[in-house]
């Protein structure tokens, strides 16, 4: 209630104040700025007082706000889509999302001359990588994997000189991987 009747003076007696600041003889002044302080420091103190009360919850671990999220179905998804960014900072992949799409994808990228290899598996520990060689799957990466209408798809970013069209082809089948605009 405190509360409420403070904002109440500052709604009437600021612009009573000022206004008495700018058009009142000297003692109205010194009475409208006394006024101005006394409701400063009325808040001040409510303020306080009502961050006194507030309870504090205790912390969480972050493991235990999350709902233990089952883990998703190993699969070898095949992109569908590229997208290359103009200066070849980025690579976009897309494929039919699963109902159980996992959140996240290892991703292995090897560029030969133009092409860009890629090698996408989800919920496969890394390291286990079917039909690939060992030299593959050392610089693999995780990456988070979006699903919007279902078509899922990942961002990598990339280190590639500007210059030659580079064309995507999936590590696996050796197929072209046609780019999207």
């Amino acid at each position: 209630m405190l509360a409420f009747a403070l904002g109440l003076a500052w709604l009437v007696l600021s612009p009573l104040c000022l206004w008495f600041l700018v058009r009142g003889r000297h003692p109205a002044r010194i009475g409208a700025v006394l006024t101005l302080v006394a409701m400063e420091a009325a808040t001040v103190v409510v303020s306080e007082e009502r961050e006194s009360r507030v309870v504090v919850a205790y912390d969480v671990p972050a493991a235990a706000q999350q709902p233990a999220m089952a883990e998703c179905v190993e699969r070898t998804p095949v992109p569908q889509a590229a997208r290359l960014g103009r200066r070849h900072e980025r690579l976009r992949l897309y494929w039919a999302a699963a109902s159980d799409e996992c959140r996240t994808a290892d991703v292995v990228l090897r560029r030969k001359g133009r092409e860009l290899r890629v090698w996408v598996s989800e919920g496969a520990p890394q390291g286990h990588w079917e039909g690939t060689p060992q030299t593959h799957h050392e610089g693999a990466r995780t990456v988070p994997v979006h699903v919007e209408h279902s078509t899922a798809s990942l961002a990598l970013t990339l280190d590639l000189p500007d210059g030659p069209r580079y064309v995507t082809v999936d590590g696996r089948s050796g197929n072209r991987i046609p780019l999207s605009r």
